[in-house]
Formats: structure tokens, sequence, C-alpha cells
């Protein structure tokens, strides 16, 4: 499969206030996500207000690998990288060796880290963060602080809802 598909992301201060809308595309199953979602960052005029950036996991566009340590580097902010469900790492590491260079997608996302639970509305709703360049414990405190709505934070519930509606034809 070929392609680009759009990636969005939401300025919010808090979990309240939208500020901003930023995009960008990566290539499906591409080595771009890293890079692109970088100069996406570092070209917005929003730059300077950001405290942290927040991702709906570390893969795009099928398997276009976020490297959150890279990113945390180009950009000087912090990255926590969350998922509603634990991956299952093994099934993921059969599935890259479909794909070129299946062994620097695998690096890129053990460069993630460890993988933590997190609480953030109730106990019952638990979502999973994987982190570069802050404390566990302040990127507990941003979640909880930021998922107003639903488990997630609100940043990527809203950039998910802007993302689905832009047509790619």
């Amino acid at each position: 499969m070929e392609g680009l598909v759009p990636v969005v992301g939401a300025v919010f201060r808090g979990g309240y206030w939208l500020d901003g809308v930023m995009h960008t595309k990566v290539e499906v199953d591409g080595f771009d996500a890293t890079s692109k979602i970088a100069s996406m960052i570092l070209n917005s005029p929003h730059y300077k207000q950001l405290r942290v950036i927040m991702l709906n996991g570390v893969t795009f566009a099928g398997f276009n690998v976020v490297d959150i340590r890279k990113l945390n580097m180009e950009t000087k902010l912090p990255v926590i990288a969350v998922t509603r469900e634990k991956p299952n790492f093994a099934e993921i590491r059969v599935a890259l060796k479909n794909l070129p260079k299946s062994e620097e997608r695998w690096k890129a996302m053990l460069n993630a880290g460890e993988m933590f639970g997190v609480l953030t509305r109730s106990e019952s709703e638990k979502i999973y963060m994987q982190t570069s360049g802050i404390f566990e414990e302040d990127a507990r405190k941003i979640l909880r602080l930021t998922s107003t709505r639903s488990s997630i934070p609100e940043a990527l519930r809203v950039a998910h809802l802007i993302a689905s509606g832009i047509s790619t034809a």
C-alpha cells in the first residue's frame, strides 16, 4: 500500500481550550513520521507555547514509526506516546519482518522505552504511555489533567476527530 496519510496536531491549553491545529502528511509504511512531525511542530506558530508533545501511539500510517527519543531531541520538548491498549510486541515484531528496514523500525519502537499503565479518569479506565524527556510521575499528572472528556487526553481525542474528517482522496 502506498500513499500519504494526514497527521493532525491539536494545540490545547490544559484539557479545555483548543488554541490551534497543525497538520502534515506521512508515507504509508514509510520512514518520515519522526522528521515530518518534528518539522510540523518546529515550524508551527504555536511552538513557543508548547510544553509537551502527545502522540497517539508510536506508529502512524501503518508502520511509519516515530522515534520518540529523536522527536524529543529535535524539538526540545518532552514526548508522551499514549495507547488505549497494550500492544503485543511479539506480534508487532513478526509483522515488521514483512517490511523493508524492519530492524530500524523495531529499534525505533524499542526507543520508546518502558510502557506504563495510567489510570486517568477512573479506576477502570487504564491507558498506556511511553515517554521521552519527562519523568514518569510528571507524565502521569499531565495525562490525568488533560483527560477531561474521556480516558485519553483531550488534545489526542480532538486531533483524531479532525484527522478523521479530512478527505485523503
